[in-house]
């Protein structure tokens, strides 16, 4: 069965797992997921990530989960953009995420950025997800 959604099923993933206190999830590879990862990392959300194959043409990615003092470092995420609704945002209108405390990640003609980076380099995209 084919999935609609699959960057919304790795957001999940993280989410049930952070709430499920685990220490490493587990969630198919692709070259989005890759990238949101990558920038997850980048921002301090999660430890690390690796690639590892299953059977030769099947990956997935095992993410590491970061807690502080016991407490997950993901306390909200969420999926903004949805197969069946876009959202696409200039640079002038790019979200503020709890007045800068959390982050947006956009799909950007020059790769997967977070807000942040994407206001530096001044490009707008598709706002993927919001993380606080």
């Amino acid at each position: 069965m084919t999935m609609s959604d699959p960057l919304g099923d790795m957001l999940t993933r993280i989410r049930n797992g952070q709430r499920a206190r685990q220490s490493v999830v587990n969630a198919p590879a692709s070259k989005l997921r890759g990238n949101v990862l990558e920038v997850l990392r980048r921002e301090g959300y999660i430890r690390d990530f690796r690639r590892e194959e299953v059977r030769p043409g099947i990956a997935l990615f095992k993410i590491e989960l970061k807690y502080v003092e016991g407490e997950p470092a993901i306390r909200e995420i969420a999926r903004v953009s949805k197969p069946g609704r876009r959202v696409y945002s200039r640079i002038a209108d790019l979200p503020r995420i709890y007045n800068g405390l959390g982050i947006a990640i956009l799909s950007t003609p020059r790769g997967v950025m977070s807000d942040n980076e994407a206001r530096a380099a001044r490009v707008g995209g598709e706002v993927l997800c919001r993380v606080f």
